[in-house]
């Protein structure tokens, strides 16, 4: 897992293939065909070890929305150290031990919510989803989309993109999910 690791992290996931962890662990592929018995395989250990990362969990603080929040923040530091996370997070995968106890956790951090057990696990989803979103941040000398707009086509987006002073905020991350979780898990639903 970790030669692969390194392999995902230094060069992304599709460089990661039996053959290349092999190589990396001097060695031949077919001799991790006797461990794993397929690269889908190799995958979820590697998600489980890199979930395992977010462990040991904070120490509860504050309300559950701030609980959530400074766990998806550990979750959102874990993707970006290894981007290769968002990519395996949408494949249909086994679930290791670390990732059951990421949900254990995450559920008795919503146990004070009055919600149903399959919204928390819907919150628990959308958290995920929102990590990887934010996880995706295009790099900094990514090329302005919106550069060279014609204001007669887009004359909307051209004036809000002219209007100085609205810089976005950067509290997004924190605003959208503590926004998300309250809203599927108020008490009152």
């Amino acid at each position: 897992m970790a030669a692969a690791i390194a392999l995902a992290d230094a060069e992304g996931l599709p460089a990661v293939s039996m053959r290349a962890v092999a190589t990396a662990l001097g060695t031949t592929a077919g001799s991790l065909y006797r461990y794993l018995s397929s690269r889908d395989d190799l995958l979820d250990l590697m998600t489980d070890h890199a979930v395992a990362e977010l462990q040991p969990y904070p120490e509860p603080a504050g309300s559950w929305v701030d609980q959530m929040l400074q766990l998806a923040a550990g979750q959102l530091e874990l993707h970006r150290r290894h981007r290769w996370l968002a990519d395996v997070v949408q494949r249909p995968s086994a679930v290791g031990p670390a990732a059951l106890a990421w949900f254990d956790h995450c559920l008795g951090v919503l146990e004070p919510t009055l919600a149903p057990t399959a919204a928390k696990f819907e919150a628990i989803a959308v958290v995920t989803g929102t990590v990887v979103l934010f996880s995706r941040n295009p790099p900094a000398n990514a090329r302005n989309p919106f550069a060279n707009l014609d204001p007669a086509t887009y004359p909307h987006l051209t004036t809000a993109l002219a209007t100085p002073g609205n810089p976005p905020r950067s509290d997004l991350f924190e605003r959208a999910l503590r926004s998300l979780l309250t809203g599927l898990l108020d008490n009152k639903n």
